[in-house]
């Protein structure tokens, strides 16, 4: 089965960055799959970030952190970053990595990021 793990999560301030990574279990090649990055704030749903497609690389990113969020591919590590700059509070949440083809959905665990001064 599919392994997904999150980590780069922390304690950052405001106008600081951080540098998410989303990796996958032996043998799975992320680069076969979309990739999506997903946050959920306390007492909130759960609300998509940023996504890259495995066909061609388009990506796209939620209004609220365009410009200062980049999603990026590593294939030779097999690994997806969200660069994340001038962190504001609002985006102190859990984040997770989805990964998905026509016929499957994975989660991983989720990592914390909070921005607080």
């Amino acid at each position: 089965q599919l392994q997904i793990v999150e980590s780069g999560g922390g304690l950052v301030q405001p106008g600081g960055s951080l540098r998410l990574s989303c990796g996958a279990s032996t043998g799975v090649a992320l680069a076969n799959y979309a990739i999506g990055w997903f946050r959920q704030a306390p007492g909130k749903a759960r609300e998509g970030v940023a996504c890259i497609s495995e066909v061609d690389g388009f990506k796209s990113y939620s209004d609220s952190v365009k410009s200062r969020f980049t999603i990026a591919r590593d294939n030779a590590n097999n690994i997806v970053y969200l660069q994340m700059n001038n962190l504001e509070p609002e985006d102190t949440a859990v984040y997770y990595c989805n990964v998905r083809s026509l016929s499957t959905q994975n989660w991983g665990q989720g990592t914390q990021v909070t921005v607080s001064s």
